[in-house]
């Protein structure tokens, strides 16, 4: 079953794309649906488009829901530990 939930989320963020070049993204798109190549059902997928592409380069994560939260955790553990003065922009 799909469940068309499709989430944007505004980013200040970099990701490196095909041929290993770096481009600059404003946008992360975020749905669970069937992927097109993780070994599983269903999967979280992330995608981070290249909003100057015309081919629709982006950046694609497919993951299955429990490897999402562990990510969502190390995300959390992380900036908690990180002194606050370094996560103000």
């Amino acid at each position: 079953m799909c469940t068309y939930l499709t989430v944007h989320a505004p980013v200040i963020a970099s990701a490196k794309g095909p041929g290993g070049a770096w481009f600059e993204t404003s946008d992360a798109v975020v749905y669970f649906d069937h992927p097109v190549h993780a070994p599983a059902e269903h999967t979280l997928n992330i995608d981070l488009p290249n909003p100057r592409s015309t081919t629709g380069e982006r950046v694609a994560i497919e993951m299955t829901a429990a490897s999402a939260r562990e990510l969502m955790k190390a995300i959390a553990d992380v900036l908690d530990t990180v002194p606050i003065e370094l996560t103000v922009n």
